[in-house]
């Protein structure tokens, strides 16, 4: 088991080179459950508080982004486990094979797991919670539109068949949305995640919006959670977060801004920031004037100084963009982003029609819980202001905006998106962001030459021939300008006397049975 990444803070220039070491390393903690850092003994049947940087927004539906706070603070499981390099583990099933119909897949249950409130993982309570998921009005991105249905194989297995066959299921029941609760769960509307997860903790209180009790479920098929409690407590302000492990309210806080991050040093602290598959772009409205015209496109990708914004707004805590993909992924290009051209871009908008007679006038959105949003869109604003671009900012919550992007009624907007988050395979991003059917398409594109590009990812399962797959669309998202990608951000995290705590870059673990106080 390899030591915890005590403080992983790279020099500027080598970011590049050690980005892809970083995740290896993370997924390795993460898995295992983590080794941690801290100082001192570990605290028997411990407490811990968290500051966390996302909390409930639909009363912890499984089916909606609840989802990864669930599984981040042990509640649920899913089927398979997966990590940043894309490769299957077993999870609740421990073994998986396609079968002579290659549309079908068959799970086998891990021997001897209960729900936490006593009821056994059967074939029938897997496949009635797939079934759930796959059945709702707006499936989650990593099983929307592929035909899902489960049926059970006897009491130890779960048969799954899609409408084609599907090169990644497994992958897809990694997704956290497609966790296992017991069937009691689903008497509820939505299901009851209280007592009936299979994760090492379980809810005993929620308090809206704002914390969340835990404690420790004895029933846990995997090692005991050293842990007997946890209070999570929701806190979107970033500097809050920050506030709350200053003050000791807080023995880990998430998502920290870098120059706050950079105030706890010490053995006490475990202070982490890995490379993330995430990048923050500008999504282009291309279904309405003026990002339907691809000049004007251009000329926003060709004022924005993406080195600028990463080096020096955001401090070098983040890699300036050259295309969707970054070093934090084998196949993602770690060439350096082309040079601002101001002039280029005033050209390229007169070709358009705008000047000082006409400026364009846009407005350009975005939301705060990701502290590094707020920076790059003032920083933004202010070189399109140098190409003679008027740029009005929004600031709001997300969750509210997002019926508007998805209809199309707005301009620009600024966008912190993991493209590994509903499936740890770029293949289900690329079809659910840029495919002309794609259900998270904010960007309105639609290319049948993307789409068949997309198309031998259907019934490929190499690994390399599907990463050669996701350079090529890489670059044809550039060559369209599809937005405009900005900076591969990182994932961080701190803790303060705590052992077995590790950042995962996929947002999905936090609360390990490993993780504990210490004194």
């Amino acid at each position: 088991m390899p030591a915890a990444v005590r403080a992983v803070v790279a020099p500027r220039r080598s970011r590049l080179r050690v980005a892809a070491a970083l995740v290896v390393s993370a997924a390795v903690l993460t898995a295992c459950g983590g080794t941690g850092g801290g100082s001192g003994r570990v605290v028997p049947d411990g407490q811990a508080t968290i500051a966390m940087a996302f909390g409930p927004s639909a009363g912890y539906g499984v089916d909606t982004d609840d989802a990864f706070v669930l599984s981040q603070l042990g509640v649920t499981e899913s089927l398979v486990a997966s990590g940043p390099d894309g490769q299957p583990r077993p999870a609740l099933a421990t073994a998986w094979a396609q079968q002579s119909d290659p549309r079908t897949w068959r799970f086998e249950l891990r021997p001897g797991v209960t729900f936490q409130n006593g009821e056994p993982l059967t074939g029938q309570a897997a496949a009635t919670a797939l079934n759930w998921v796959a059945g709702v009005a707006a499936p989650p991105r990593a099983v929307r539109g592929i035909g899902l249905q489960a049926a059970a194989d006897g009491a130890a297995a779960v048969r799954v068949t899609t409408a084609k066959p599907d090169p990644i299921l497994p992958l897809r029941l990694s997704s956290v949305n497609t966790a296992i609760l017991a069937p009691s769960a689903y008497r509820a509307t939505p299901p009851s995640v209280q007592q009936t997860g299979t994760g090492p903790m379980t809810i005993t209180r929620t308090n809206g919006t704002q914390s969340v009790t835990l404690a420790r479920n004895d029933r846990y098929w995997g090692e005991r959670p050293q842990l007997a409690g946890v209070t999570a407590n929701f806190v979107p302000d970033p500097a809050a977060r920050a506030l709350a492990l200053r003050a000791g309210d807080a023995d880990i806080a998430q998502e920290l801004p870098e120059s706050s991050a950079l105030e706890f040093t010490g053995d006490e602290y475990v202070n982490q920031t890995v490379a993330a598959p995430r990048t923050a772009s500008l999504v282009l409205n291309q279904s309405r004037r003026p990002f339907a015209d691809i000049r004007v496109r251009q000329a926003v990708a060709a004022a924005v100084d993406r080195t600028a914004l990463g080096e020096q707004a955001l401090a070098g805590s983040a890699i300036p963009a050259s295309e969707l993909f970054g070093p934090a992924v084998a196949w993602g290009s770690q060439d350096a982003p082309p040079p601002a051209d101001p002039a280029r871009a005033r050209q390229l908008l007169a070709e358009a029609g705008y000047g000082p007679g006409n400026p364009l006038r846009i407005e350009l959105g975005s939301y705060g819980a990701r502290p590094e949003l707020p920076t790059l869109v003032t920083a933004v604003q202010e070189m399109l202001r140098g190409a003679g671009i008027e740029v009005t900012v929004r600031i709001g919550d997300y969750d509210a905006r997002e019926p508007q992007l998805l209809a199309g009624d707005f301009d620009m907007y600024l966008l912190s998106r993991s493209y590994l988050v509903d499936v740890p395979d770029a293949g289900a991003t690329l079809a659910t962001d840029y495919t002309c059917q794609g259900s998270y398409n904010l960007n309105h594109y639609c290319s049948p030459q993307f789409d068949a590009l997309l198309a031998p990812l259907a019934n490929e399962t190499d690994p390399a021939a599907r990463q050669k797959v996701f350079t090529e669309a890489a670059a044809k998202l550039n060559a369209d300008v599809v937005g405009v990608p900005l900076v591969h951000t990182n994932a961080n995290g701190v803790g303060h006397r705590v052992t077995g705590y590790t950042v995962d870059p996929l947002a999905k673990s936090l609360v390990v049975p490993g993780l504990a106080t210490t004194e």
